[in-house]
């Protein structure tokens, strides 16, 4: 740099000089002095307009590479000229200096996408001026049902609930929705964030699947309550039950001459309440032990056709004496799952006989058991009736342990079916319309 300068200064002071020979030699009357020093002047110009000239051209060179990115521009310092060997090399460790920058944030944005990807958290973000999808990733897109999604109005016309959620949700807050994405209720929990990019206001968000969360917990909410409730009753009643039957036993061997008739009626007609309220808490417990005794499962690979032919020749003979007609749907008959075949059965079994209870007042007495495997690659196995349907309340209670609509039901049977799913790491959904009939659908784990 120091060279360049001391160059450019003394071409200056040999332009100068030869200017002030050429306007002394005039005034001198001296005129080929003046034109030889006039030519010398413009031969110093000339070559200090071509040294600002090269550094110009590389420079602009130089700019032009920044503006378009292109990082693979090298100037060449071997053969430069001596002037632009110094601004060569400043420029290649500059572009070389951006270019490093550029990969480092190339990797990290590759990095991050990859971990978004790799989340199980769908992601989505977008304009709330003009709804403009900024980013998604595949959880999103797989989660909401659509390939792609360049505008938040397309959702606006497929799942307005999700979409007025999306603008409404304050940043920094949570809330949790229930909505129909291709006709199955899920239970979503919705995070927002707000951040300025280009001096652009975005909109973050992000969508968690957190029904299968909340079976587990709820489900272990449950398990842990009735564990304390069977102890105590089983604490409790036991004694109440023994010293019952034995009290019982001794008013038989009293003689019935020392009290009255009816006041021995009574005596009796209290020990057999006391002893069938003892033995129904008992079977309470007995009931709860039966719903919680399953701990792990024994996996097999088994064709589906072979479960829906034996549960058709399990439950068939009673439906049609019921004038209940079963119709089997499977379109890939060589289709397999991977489960639990005994603990699947008895999983069928209850729901077979849900719905024959459920059908028994219908006009159309339907029931249809279907299998298929999504484009994720999830075994989903239906059983659908053509009954009389349940309203939402119901439909919220019926997992509850002990929660039953049928008088003589003991309310285990679909707590024990969700249970059993969840041991499958799969999940169990109802979906019910009054006067149209309920569907139950159980979804495993793609294999």
């Amino acid at each position: 740099m120091v060279k360049i300068c001391l160059r450019i200064l003394l071409q200056l002071l040999l332009a100068g000089s030869a200017a002030a020979a050429a306007v002394w030699c005039y005034l001198k009357g001296m005129p080929y002095g003046a034109v030889i020093a006039l030519f010398l002047f413009l031969v110093l110009v000339y070559r200090m307009v071509s040294l600002f000239r090269d550094i110009l051209h590389d420079f602009n060179d130089f700019v032009q590479a920044l503006h378009y990115r292109d990082f693979s521009q090298h100037f060449s310092i071997k053969r430069a000229p001596s002037h632009l060997k110094f601004f060569r090399r400043g420029f290649n460790e500059i572009v070389t200096g951006y270019k490093r920058l550029s990969n480092e944030k190339e990797l990290q944005y590759q990095y991050l996408q990859n971990v978004l990807e790799l989340v199980d958290t769908a992601i989505l973000a977008f304009e709330p001026g003009t709804g403009e999808v900024i980013w998604i990733n595949n959880q999103m897109k797989n989660l909401i049902g659509v390939p792609g999604l360049k505008n938040l109005k397309r959702l606006e016309r497929q799942l307005p609930v999700l979409n007025e959620a999306f603008y409404k949700i304050s940043p920094g807050a949570q809330s949790i929705i229930k909505v129909d994405i291709l006709h199955r209720p899920h239970k979503l929990l919705l995070t927002s964030n707000n951040f300025i990019t280009n001096e652009q206001q975005m909109k973050l968000i992000a969508l968690q699947n957190v029904e299968e969360a909340l079976d587990v917990t709820e489900t272990e909410a449950w398990n842990k309550l009735l564990r304390v409730l069977t102890h105590e009753i089983m604490n409790s009643i036991a004694p109440i039950s023994s010293l019952a039957n034995t009290l019982q036993d001794r008013l038989g061997q009293l003689d019935n001459h020392k009290i009255s008739e009816s006041d021995f009626k009574d005596l009796q007609d209290g020990m057999q309440t006391i002893r069938s309220r003892s033995d129904g808490l008992m079977r309470f417990s007995t009931s709860y032990r039966n719903l919680n005794k399953i701990g792990q499962i024994n996996l097999s690979e088994f064709y589906v056709r072979d479960l829906f032919e034996n549960l058709a020749s399990l439950m068939q003979p009673g439906m049609t004496s019921k004038a209940i007609s079963l119709e089997l749907i499977l379109k890939n008959p060589n289709l397999k799952m991977q489960a639990d075949r005994q603990l699947l059965e008895q999983v069928m079994i209850n729901l077979l006989l849900n719905a024959i209870d459920a059908v028994r007042e219908s006009p159309a007495k339907r029931v249809t058991i279907a299998g298929e495997k999504n484009q994720d690659g999830q075994t989903i196995l239906k059983v659908k009736d053509s009954g009389k349907g349940m309203d939402e309340q119901i439909m919220e209670r019926i997992f509850i342990p002990f929660f039953s609509t049928k008088k003589s039901g003991s309310g285990i049977g679909l707590s024990l079916c969700k249970q059993i799913m969840l041991l499958h790491k799969g999940n169990i959904q109802v979906k019910s319309t009054p006067d149209e009939g309920t569907s139950f659908r159980l979804q495993f784990p793609a294999q």
